[in-house]
């Protein structure tokens, strides 16, 4: 009994409650009887759903999801399914309109309290940024310091899949302290620019290897000196030094090292010679040419030919470019991607702008040359050709940097004005910072601090808030310097910079300036953003129009598309498996192609969102994002180089889209086997916006045979015999057959591969890895299927001119997924009319990506919490 009531009062309040929450129109009682009770009565319960005991209470979130699937059943037409008599039209209307103002009356009732929204903290994509545009400082790398997180809707901007443990407040407080003192001086006066050259011939990595040892008996894991296309075989042999060095420039600009195999252990060429000396800005160039290598004669005919072992000492021109991977490495192999070139059949100079960590250092990976990995044989290279192999030499590099456009730098500055430094006594230490008069220093700094910091006005009171952290670092023996480093990181793991809270109802200018600047920056306001939202200008004329494009069109926008593709199709977890090493070992080990892959798809969306393009194009487009790896992997026409550039694609092609995609392919297949109930939910969710109905307890998961006695369709076919796996299989299945034309890796195929049966001879072939293939070609793949209503395709191509019938349902669930990125809180049913309204702005463009970007922002959903 609840202590603060009389239990009487308590008795009729919940009668009363009850009587409430039974009530139903008379009308909605009677569909249910008619149309309804058959399968869902108390003796049926199909679906475990009795909707003859179902009580209308909205205001019961569990009661509520289950009105609400009754409500999107019966209005799609999924129910009463096709076998039952179907209500009339007018029927139908009756049932839904008192049960969708209910829905809606109990949802307004929530928001008018909390808002869309609720309050939540900066994830850590954002927080990363925030420290980065705050302290001037891209290079910063503190996003994998925090813990995971939570995910709800999809996305990690929903408040209440956001929480904060005295974990996070602890890693919070580290990477703050961490990325303060990062953009300190580290000398009073500004390092000279240096551009320093590199040589190949000089880095321990790339010389260490032309000698074998117990790790490496074998050419194709050696390297090769060169000297402009000619081998050195008195260098090779140690008869000669391994470089004439500064006492002759102009050869040592000519010496270079060769690989006809890619990074893989004990090859790991690097420039060991070069470590970053600080953070900050560098420009690398590499001069490299393309070589081919002359194979191995057997002369004793009793001995096998294998002229794929390469002769190291006949070198010639190159026949072809080669693709370059660049990374900076920290050890132990820590690698981080940093850019591409190709290098060419003439030796050329490449350049790349990069921002490196204190200490890194630069890998290079001929990342097209085959990985000589060990298997069950000795490992035989799958580019080489009966007169050579190609290969790629290095020569050197340069290193320009760090370059600095102001000293201090704009980071320093923020922190600490122009009060002056002083010289550390200890090597390595930052400079020392000189005040005067440290307590009017510390305020004055810690409020100019706070107003970059925040994201609006900043009281006074405020700054009284952090100056005894200050004052109490100071008293306990703090130099003026650490002793501000302990105010400004409490500021940055404060509520006001940590967390966005929006007050309910209209957002306010600095509200709105917060919203949109995470929205399509994934970062707090930009000095423009903030001045305009500061003079309460933002809401005037076009100014938010004018912004929002303004955002669009800033190279920061590339924040917002990586981090909205990452969560809406998961391309974050290209890496969460590997194509197996003896089913798939054509794409093991070939990180190219998975790279390839994921930029494939973010230059997809980037080209939508740059044209306005229609959203059908996520469907089906006529062009793609293609490089050569790509290219050869889709079987389309060439495409040389390694760059991802707009292609057209061939008429008819069953490329084009997202679905067909290499990365969307990838993660929603698991490296060994694919399974269209996976790759059936993924399309169901990501793309046309429709929740499936969970698995049933204690149903296991249908698992593919990879010996390839039975396809997956016939498992499939035979789940379905179960009336509690049929309904939702017949929704989910077909789209996902329609993909099993692709493979673990996006690769087009007729049939299934599979191996362990005895007296199958192996497909004949070599992996990335140089070993031959393990697998054989088994059963034939049907991608044939049939929608929910009837409709039939027989590959991927005709569901996707099925799926644009409805191009308006593809730009809705666009729309809905950017909506719950945009403002961190779901569609709900009751905001169902603003996303049509968003719908019919964009319509007469084709739903253009960018029309529907622009039309979000205007819309009521965003401009309120």
């Amino acid at each position: 009994m609840h202590p603060r009531l009389p239990s009487a009062i308590l008795c009729a309040f919940v009668a009363s409650f009850a009587a409430r929450a039974a009530e139903l129109p008379a009308t909605s009682a009677r569909f249910i009887e008619q149309h309804c009770a058959g399968c869902h009565d108390a003796v049926e319960r199909k679906g475990d759903l009795d909707l003859t005991a179902l009580a209308l209470n909205p205001g019961d979130p569990k009661n509520f999801a289950r009105w609400l699937k009754v409500h999107d059943r019966v209005e799609s037409g999924e129910m009463p399914p096709k076998k039952k008599p179907r209500p009339a039209a007018d029927e139908v209307r009756t049932f839904l309109a008192p049960l969708a103002q209910s829905l809606v009356s109990a949802e307004q009732a929530r928001a008018g309290d909390e808002g869309r929204a609720t309050r939540r903290r900066l994830n850590r994509y954002e927080y990363e940024n925030a420290l980065r545009d705050l302290l001037h400082a891209p290079w910063l790398q503190v996003k994998d310091a925090l813990p995971e997180d939570g995910e709800a809707h999809r996305f990690n901007k929903v408040g209440e899949a956001l929480d904060v443990s005295h974990v996070q407040m602890a890693r919070y407080l580290g990477v703050a302290d961490y990325a303060l003192r990062q953009v300190m001086a580290k000398s009073p006066e500004q390092p000279a620019a240096a551009t320093i050259r590199y040589y190949a011939r000089e880095a321990r990595s790339f010389t260490g290897p032309m000698k074998f040892s117990v790790f490496n008996t074998s050419p194709e894991r050696a390297t090769f000196p060169v000297l402009g296309f000619e081998a050195q075989t008195e260098v090779r042999a140690g008869k000669a030094p391994i470089t004439v060095g500064a006492a002759d420039p102009i050869t040592r600009d000519l010496e270079g090292v060769g690989v006809v195999a890619g990074n893989y252990e004990p090859l790991e060429p690097k420039f060991t010679n070069f470590k970053a000396p600080a953070a900050g800005r560098y420009r690398l160039r590499f001069q490299t040419h393309t070589v081919w290598v002359g194979p191995t004669v057997q002369t004793d005919p009793k001995k096998p030919d294998r002229w794929w072992i390469p002769d190291l000492d006949k070198v010639a021109r190159g026949r072809r470019s080669e693709p370059i991977t660049v990374y900076s490495e920290t050890p132990p192999r820590q690698l981080r991607w940093l850019g591409t070139f190709d290098a060419k059949i003439e030796p050329e100079v490449a350049e790349l702008d990069v921002w490196l960590l204190a200490g890194e250092t630069i890998r290079v990976d001929a990342a097209r040359l085959f990985r000589s990995r060990p298997g069950a044989g000795r490992w035989q290279n799958p580019l080489a050709e009966r007169d050579g192999s190609p290969g790629v030499v290095f020569r050197w590099m340069d290193a320009e940097g760090p370059i600095t456009e102001r000293w201090p730098t704009s980071g320093h500055a923020l922190l600490f004005g122009d009060l002056p430094l002083k010289k550390a006594e200890k090597a390595g230490a930052p400079a020392e910072i000189i005040s005067a008069n440290p307590e009017a220093d510390a305020a004055r700094l810690l409020r100019s601090f706070l107003d970059r910091a925040y994201r609006r006005p900043v009281a006074a009171a405020e700054v009284q808030r952090f100056l005894p952290v200050i004052e109490h670092a100071r008293q306990t023996g703090a130099t003026f310097a650490d002793a501000m480093i302990a105010g400004y990181t409490a500021v940055l793991c404060s509520p006001e910079f940590v967390s966005i809270d929006e007050k309910p109802g209209r957002l306010d200018d600095h509200a709105l300036a917060t919203r949109l600047a995470f929205f399509l920056g994934n970062s707090a306001p930009d000095a423009e953003l903030r001045g305009l939202a500061d003079k309460g200008g933002l809401r005037r004329g076009d100014a938010l129009r004018a912004q929002t494009e303004r955002l669009l069109n800033d190279p920061r926008a590339r924040r917002f598309t990586d981090a909205f593709l990452d969560y809406w199709l998961d391309l974050r977890r290209i890496v969460a498996t590997s194509p197996d090493e003896a089913l798939y070992n054509d794409y093991y080990l070939d990180d190219l192609l998975a790279e390839s892959a994921v930029f494939e798809t973010q230059a997809f969306f980037a080209e939508l969102l740059r044209g306005d393009l229609p959203a059908r194009n996520l469907i089906a487009s006529d062009f793609a994002m293609l490089n050569e790896k790509l290219a050869t992997h889709y079987g389309l026409p060439p495409v040389e180089g390694v760059a991802i550039r707009k292609v057209a694609l061939p008429r008819d092609s069953m490329r084009g889209g997202l679905l067909t995609q290499a990365a969307v392919l990838k993660v929603t297949a698991n490296g060994t086997t694919t399974s269209p109930v996976l790759r059936g939910v993924w399309i169901m969710e990501r793309i046309l916006g429709e929740t499936p109905t969970p698995p049933p307890a204690g149903v296991p998961a249908v698992e593919p045979d990879i010996r390839g006695a039975a396809t997956i369709r016939d498992q499939l076919a035979k789940h379905r015999t179960q009336e509690m796996c049929a309904s939702c299989h017949t929704r989910i299945d077909p789209a996902g057959f329609a993909l099993e034309n692709f493979d673990v890796m996006g690769g087009f195929r007729t049939h299934y591969r599979a191996m362990g049966v005895e007296g199958k001879a192996p497909a004949p072939g070599l992996g990335f890895g140089g070993q031959k293939f393990a697998f054989h070609y088994a059963l034939p793949v049907d991608a044939s299927g049939e929608l929910p209503d009837g409709r039939t395709f027989a590959d991927v191509r005709e569901l996707k001119r099925l799926l644009l019938t409805d191009e308006r349902a593809i730009a809705r669930n666009l729309v809905k997924q950017l909506v719950v990125y945009a403002t961190g809180a779901p569609v709900r049913f009751v905001d169902r009319p603003a996303v049509e309204k968003i719908l019919d702005r964009a319509a007469p463009g084709g739903f253009g990506v960018r029309s529907l970007i622009h039309a979000i922002v205007q819309s009521e959903l965003f401009l309120n919490k």
